[in-house]
């Protein structure tokens, strides 16, 4: 076999169509996931979407550098993204999950996401730790089959490839697994969900219905490559679908950025993105001291304690709950008013002082938004839910 330096002065450098697309979507994804992590608050779902673009670059950069043949400047990081190559699927399950269920992804609950990985990348040490000449002729197998490998050191062991050779099989399995995961989510969001007013452009869940469909082709694309190509050879046809996802991504933020609004220019929402006040936040300090019963509550004193625009609170609060201020506000009282009805221990109030106890100022308020968001007077739901 010939010397190291001289196999891999043989390695062509490549630049095409296909490479320049490849290019153009790691570059996007890079840019992305950095004004996510700028613009975004730590644990938010927008976050982890962040990550799972990063985490897809880095492993789109990786295939890039082998398509091209740079990678003979880089050996000893070939292959070395394998793991990162199973957590791109769970990132996105993990953004579903956050968008979808409003929690926070924490590694105390949600550590068994890790554990392929983990388990994976401990497998493979003895690979990363393996000489030079051993990641050079993994490359040339993959990509250059017609260049000679070099000899390797005397006593090197493939133990790994038991597991590495199944590498294939395991990304299969974990798509497929977080995509009936993902679609759990969205059939358990679906009955629960409110339909969108007409200002919100592409609302939550039919954002990450679509992001499942994503994966879906995902899954789609990598059995074609799979069973088409041999080792990584079609794997540059990956990274041009997952460069794809990136511009419609892109074209989504753009078409959903306040830019293109007309109230832009007049800075009505400005302290939206300014202040960093979202969602979460709201529904924390109504939920922490049950502010929403007392009948004082108002969108003026909510936005005064979040010390933000009221125009920007009610903006989100419509935007996540296709509700207004008073109907957002009126629902939460409600839910309250149903336990405290059909709960022996009010069973010495009126209805009306039940209504009074959760905010409402008088009978026939009370009335009017419990038939709005219930169907039904509040004593038609004692007399169809007692006994």
């Amino acid at each position: 076999m010939e010397s190291l330096q001289h196999i891999i002065d043989q390695i062509p450098i490549r630049h095409d169509l296909a490479s320049h697309i490849m290019f153009l979507g790691i570059v996007q994804a890079y840019f992305l996931s950095l004004v996510i992590f700028v613009r975004s608050k730590a644990g938010s779902a927008i976050r982890i979407f962040g990550w799972a673009l990063l985490i897809q670059a880095i492993v789109c950069t990786d295939t890039y550098l082998c398509y091209t043949g740079l990678m003979k400047y880089t050996l000893h990081a070939n292959d070395s993204t394998e793991p990162l190559v199973l957590l791109i699927v769970p990132s996105i399950y993990f953004f579903t999950y956050a968008l979808l269920e409003r929690k926070p992804i924490r590694l105390k609950t949600h550590w068994m996401h890790f554990l392929l990985p983990v388990l994976y990348m401990l497998t493979q040490i003895g690979y990363y730790t393996s000489p030079l000449e051993v990641k050079l002729n993994a490359y040339l197998d993959a990509y250059h089959d017609a260049i000679p490998m070099v000899a390797v050191p005397e006593g090197t062991t493939y133990k790994y490839q038991l597991i590495k050779s199944e590498f294939r099989w395991l990304i299969l399995i974990s798509v497929s697994v977080y995509i009936v995961l993902c679609i759990l989510l969205l059939v358990k969001k679906r009955k629960t969900i409110k339909p969108a007013t007409q200002k919100v452009k592409v609302d939550k869940y039919v954002f990450t219905r679509n992001s499942v469909l994503s994966l879906v082709l995902l899954l789609g694309v990598l059995l074609f490559i799979f069973l088409r190509y041999d080792d990584d050879a079609g794997d540059h046809y990956i990274v041009i679908f997952m460069a794809a996802l990136t511009f419609v991504s892109s074209v989504f933020i753009l078409s959903e950025s306040r830019f293109f609004e007309n109230s832009w220019i007049a800075d009505k929402y400005e302290t939206l993105t300014s202040n960093g006040v979202d969602f979460v936040d709201i529904e924390t300090y109504l939920q922490e001291g049950l502010s929403f019963l007392s009948s004082e509550m108002s969108l003026k004193s909510l936005a005064s304690h979040l010390d933000v625009n009221a125009n920007a609170v009610s903006k989100i609060i419509n935007t996540e709950t296709g509700y207004n201020f008073n109907d957002y506000i009126n629902q939460k009282r409600i839910e309250v008013a149903k336990g405290k009805l059909l709960d022996s221990q009010y069973a010495h109030l009126t209805v009306e002082a039940i209504g009074q106890s959760v905010g409402f100022n008088s009978k026939s308020t009370f009335y009017n938004a419990f038939k709005k968001h219930v169907g039904i007077s509040p004593t038609q739901f004692m007399k169809q839910n007692k006994g």
